[in-house]
């Protein structure tokens, strides 16, 4: 693992590799009473020919950046992070399965350390990275669609929030939904926004819309970065992956329930799918919304666009083909 510690006084310390081991805290420590913290979440691949590739690595330590400043954690210099990052990884890079579809999870995390049980910022941190092996992150296989709960009485973020930023405080309210669509069968939560059940974010995924829509265009949506959902970094390759081919219209705009609703009913709903660093793509196969199954052609439709986008991400992550997204990691 890698730490290295922040204090007010001195800036940030030597870091330090050294093997997995266990956190030595204050009980009184910022972190587990104000939730000071905040985390990341990577893989590193192995391509065919040996080599070891992260993926957009920059725009996970960009994200890391904003969310330090809106938690009141120190900053650091992103190069210099990128550099420690890949020598853990030039470390443990033989973690990585042989298997196909497998990576390295790396989860570099930031907490507020000082012992003093007053709200402010705090005046000591500790930036530490961990890795571990990692298979398909659903157990159904990215191949079998996922079903979704989609209910209105739980709002995971909400305008002017830190919905946007990846701290732990988003995460366990969460739980306890999660856990209700579980004992109704269903695999994960759509979060829905406003009086219109705007369609935000799913638990683990940023969400795609593909429809034709009321003009006769295909149209592939997904929600805005309005401040209430994480600005993920595969949503972001979407997005150019799908301007790169300029084959259909692409929007980042509000999309309500009521739109796929009426879109599904008038057989103009293609495809609903997820994107994220742990599923990659994922298709929806099922929304429950109030009382009724929704089922989504996402695996017959014949646009297979989120097969496309599937297969172009992990060409580019298993070094298939060459891409400025993918980052060599060098192994001495």
């Amino acid at each position: 693992m890698f730490e290295v510690e922040w204090t007010e006084d001195q800036g940030w310390g030597k870091p330090v590799i050294s093997p997995l081991h266990g956190l030595v805290l204050h009980p009184a420590a910022k972190v587990l009473h104000y939730a000071q913290e905040l985390f990341e979440g990577l893989k590193a691949f192995r391509s065919k020919s040996g080599k070891t590739i992260l993926f957009r690595p920059e725009m996970n330590i960009k994200r890391m950046l904003s969310t330090a400043e809106r938690a009141s954690l120190p900053l650091f210099d992103a190069d210099e992070l990128l550099k420690c990052m890949k020598k853990l990884i030039a470390i443990d890079q033989h973690w990585i399965p042989e298997k196909e579809g497998c990576s390295l999870y790396v989860r570099p995390t930031l907490i507020g350390i000082e012992p003093s049980l007053g709200i402010a910022s705090s005046k000591k941190a500790l930036l530490f990275i961990i890795t571990g092996p990692v298979g398909a992150y659903f157990s159904s296989g990215q191949e079998k669609a996922v079903s979704l709960l989609a209910d209105p009485k739980h709002v995971r973020a909400w305008p002017g929030g830190v919905g946007n930023k990846k701290m732990g405080c988003n995460y366990a309210p969460t739980i306890h939904i999660q856990q209700i669509a579980e004992r109704e069968n269903l695999q994960q939560v759509l979060w829905l926004y406003g009086e219109n059940h705007q369609l935000t974010e799913v638990g683990s995924m940023n969400i795609f819309v593909l429809l034709v829509n009321t003009a006769g265009d295909l149209e592939l949506i997904t929600p805005p970065l309005d401040g209430t959902i994480l600005p993920g970094i595969t949503r972001q390759s979407l997005l150019d992956l799908a301007r790169e081919w300029n084959e259909f219209k692409v929007s980042e705009r509000p999309i309500t329930m009521k739109e796929v609703i009426q879109a599904k009913a008038e057989g103009r709903l293609l495809e609903i799918f997820g994107s994220g660093t742990a599923c990659v793509v994922c298709p929806v196969g099922l929304i429950s919304y109030i009382g009724e199954s929704i089922s989504i052609p996402t695996l017959e439709s014949k646009k297979g666009l989120y097969r496309r986008f599937l297969n172009t991400l992990l060409d580019i992550q298993y070094g298939k083909v060459p891409s400025k997204w993918a980052v060599p990691v060098d192994i001495p």
